[in-house]
C-alpha cells in the first residue's frame, strides 16, 4: 500500500477519521466527484442518504481498480453533503461502513466534510471526491 495513515502525538485522535496520510507511491490520481449513479448513470438511493454514500465509496473504489489501485490508495477524501446537520452523522457512518464491508477496506482516512446547499442535480444528496496515491 502506498498510503500510511497517521494521527500524530498533538493532535486529536478521531476514530472515525486520521488526521494525515503519508503517501509514496508513484502516481498522484485527483478523482473527480463521486455521486450516487450506477454505471449506466442510473440514480441510486433516491432520497436515502446512507444509500447514497455508499454508492459513493463504491464509485471510487471502481474508478481506481480501473487504473490497477484500490480504495486502499485513497489519501484524502472531501465530502460534500446537501444540507448537512449533526443529525446526518449516523447515517454517513452506515453508508460508509456498509462500502467498507463490500470492498474489504478500512475506510477510515483524512476527510474534510463540507455542507453545501446543493450539489449538480436535485436528486443528490452527497458527493465524494478522492485523491490517491498508486504505484
Amino acid at each position: 500500500m502506498s498510503v500510511t495513515l497517521v494521527n500524530p502525538e498533538g493532535l486529536p485522535k478521531p476514530e472515525v477519521y486520521r488526521q494525515l496520510s503519508l503517501a509514496t507511491g508513484s502516481k498522484l490520481v485527483f478523482l473527480a466527484g463521486q455521486v450516487a449513479r450506477d454505471a449506466d448513470g442510473r440514480p441510486v438511493g433516491e432520497g436515502d442518504f446512507a444509500a447514497q454514500v455508499e454508492q459513493c465509496y463504491l464509485n471510487i473504489g471502481t474508478a481506481l481498480a480501473g487504473i490497477g489501485g484500490s480504495f486502499d490508495d485513497v489519501a484524502k477524501l472531501t465530502v460534500y453533503v446537501v444540507d448537512w446537520s449533526p443529525e446526518k452523522m449516523p447515517l454517513l457512518g452506515e453508508g460508509v461502513g456498509r462500502a467498507a464491508t463490500k470492498l474489504g477496506i478500512d475506510p477510515v482516512k483524512p476527510i474534510t466534510l463540507l455542507g453545501v446547499a446543493a450539489l449538480g442535480e436535485p436528486d443528490l444528496l452527497v458527493e465524494v471526491e478522492a485523491t490517491a496515491v498508486i504505484e
